[in-house]
């Protein structure tokens, strides 16, 4: 059975949380990936900066809906969930944009496991941490290239 530390990469492309937005779509087209780590100064992933975290900038702005009851406004939607969309579609920096704290799997674990965090969460992407830093990822395609026999 294949175990991420069997399967992941290495050469890691990473990004800052302050770097800029405009810097990291171009690193995410030049390489030809749908996400990258953040990482902090110290190699610590803080979070995971992914395309879709970027096409939601061209989303308009969200005009948040509401109903009256009772002479009372109710929200249709949560004032969090308002306030990090129109963080997410305004941002600059790359903590602005990423997701904070993504789900991450230790160089033990196994592929099953890894395809079943990718395929129940619509991920293309997942860190491999060891002892709190990121030291590896596992695409998608990693999991493809075990159902071909070498």
């Amino acid at each position: 059975m294949f175990k991420a530390k069997d399967i992941m990469a290495t050469e890691l492309i990473t990004v800052s949380p302050e770097m800029e937005i405009i810097q990291a779509t171009k690193l995410l087209l030049e390489n030809n990936i749908n996400g990258v780590p953040v990482t902090d100064d110290t190699g610590k992933l803080v979070g995971i900066l992914c395309q879709s975290d970027l096409v939601v900038q061209q989303k308009k702005f969200p005009v948040p809906s509401f109903f009256t009851l009772l002479d009372g406004l109710i929200p249709l939607t949560s004032m969090k969930h308002l306030k990090k969309e129109v963080q997410k579609i305004a941002a600059i920096t790359v903590a602005q944009a990423m997701t904070p704290d993504p789900i991450f799997v230790g160089p033990d674990t196994g592929i099953e496991e890894i395809a079943a965090l990718m395929v129940d969460n619509n991920f293309h992407t997942i860190p491999v941490v060891y002892q709190g830093k990121l030291v590896g990822v596992v695409g998608k395609e990693d999991i493809l290239r075990t159902i071909i026999p070498k």
